[in-house]
């Protein structure tokens, strides 16, 4: 058996095991790349290493740790409730709110996997106080979430485009952010319009309605204020001076933790090292894999039932239907963007960018299956009333049907009508 298709093999155990079971896709691809590359192979150690990620390593943990903080001293939880609040007690437009709050709070920097735990219970609770069906609620909000995933300094976003860069591809960036804000923003449309949303707008409001949406916060406190004003020097910096996202975060997260604006241990505590672990290591299979034939050989494979033409609805639904299982950022992302070029010079032509944009899109639509992290965040925070096997089966319905429909869609807008 040659060594390409030992590499290929590999890397399909990874994903199938991280699947099957909750190991963590990441420390399982270091230890097959040793295997593979050192044992087998006969790559040196100092050759494999060579492929882990430290940039990207270094920007995701910054990015984590600044937003960390301001989860664990109360700033984000802060803000959540005052966009609760400004409803007024219209119900219908409490899940548009929140899908707005989970953007952009997602695209400042924490990334849709915290800001979806961290909105998924009071999202939840106050679907089920207020009679909005909680698949709706949980739907929404989590496409917000979503929306901001691929923005430059969210977590997603940064692997997304350090992989790219890694590959010489430069520019993407923030056409991919408007591609995944606008396709969620359809799905959330669609998701209000098919569970009830419309209803909404006839009920009556409530005294109690008006009491829970109605709620008394507390202003911002001088530890939260510092931590805002970090964060808008953070994307400032970013924005305006080039700043490094990852050693600017790690900046000012060092001068707000010296201002004792939070909590330090509980902060790195609270960071996802599983996440971080988990992109980092399928990086050093997938860097392996290049340099043996292994990426080749994967190419070659798609390009069999792949023309230019159909290259965005193949890639698209093969992504989508194991991104519903799996990790987009962790195993998606990592495994299928260093395919894009070769697919395309193996089929003999084809945009990149579209190809590009099908896997970022057609993964993250199927994120709201139970059994992606998105997903399951709802369902566990689900109130008591809630028939959670109800909303598991719905949710999971809804998952398995995006990897059709977002493959389906990435072709044809993508593909078709050319859209950027």
């Amino acid at each position: 058996m040659s060594l390409p298709v030992i590499s290929l093999i590999a890397l399909i155990i990874a994903i199938v095991v991280s699947v099957l079971t909750e190991r963590n896709i990441g420390t399982l691809a270091l230890g097959l790349s040793l295997v593979v590359g050192y044992y087998i192979g006969g790559q040196k150690v100092a050759s494999i290493i060579a492929g882990y990620p430290t940039s990207l390593f270094i920007m995701l943990a910054g990015v984590t740790y600044l937003f960390a903080l301001a989860q664990v001293n109360g700033t984000l939880e802060k803000i959540t409730k005052y966009a609760i609040k400004s409803v007024r007690g219209k119900v219908a437009l409490l899940p548009i709110v929140l899908f707005f709050l989970a953007f952009i709070l997602a695209a400042i920097g924490p990334g849709h996997i915290s800001i979806s735990a961290l909105l998924a219970a009071p999202a939840m609770l106050l679907a089920e106080s207020v009679g909005i069906p909680p698949l709706l609620m949980a739907l929404v909000v989590g496409n917000g979430a979503q929306a901001g995933a691929m923005s430059p300094i969210a977590p997603t976003g940064i692997i997304a485009n350090g992989i790219l860069e890694k590959m010489n591809v430069t520019g993407f960036g923030f056409t991919l952010w408007m591609n995944m804000l606008v396709t969620h923003v359809a799905a959330s449309a669609l998701a209000y319009f098919l569970f009830g949303g419309m209803k909404l707008w006839k009920q009556k409001d409530q005294g109690q309605i008006e009491s829970l949406l109605n709620i008394e916060v507390e202003p911002f406190n001088k530890q939260q204020w510092m931590t805002l004003a970090g964060i808008a020097a953070l994307i400032l910096g970013v924005i305006i001076f080039k700043l490094d996202v990852g050693l600017g975060a790690f900046g000012i997260g060092a001068i707000l933790s010296l201002l004792k604006a939070a909590d330090e241990g509980k902060a790195i505590k609270a960071m996802p090292w599983n996440t971080i672990m988990m992109v980092t290591g399928v990086t050093v299979l997938v860097s392996l894999m290049s340099k043996i034939g292994g990426m080749e050989l994967f190419a070659d494979i798609m390009a069999k039932f792949s023309t230019p033409f159909t290259a965005t609805l193949v890639v698209g639904f093969i992504a989508a239907i194991i991104s519903a299982y799996a990790s987009t950022s962790g195993v998606i992302l990592p495994a299928f963007l260093p395919l894009a070029p070769l697919l395309l010079d193996k089929i003999g032509g084809g945009s990149l960018l579209a190809l590009v944009s099908t896997i970022v899109v057609a993964g993250h639509l199927t994120d709201l299956s139970p059994l992606s992290t998105t997903g399951a965040v709802f369902i566990a925070q689900a109130g008591p009333k809630t028939d959670k096997s109800k909303i598991f089966r719905d949710m999971m319905l809804w998952g398995l049907s995006m990897s059709v429909v977002g493959a389906f869609i990435s072709w044809l807008f993508f593909t078709v009508l050319r859209v950027p």
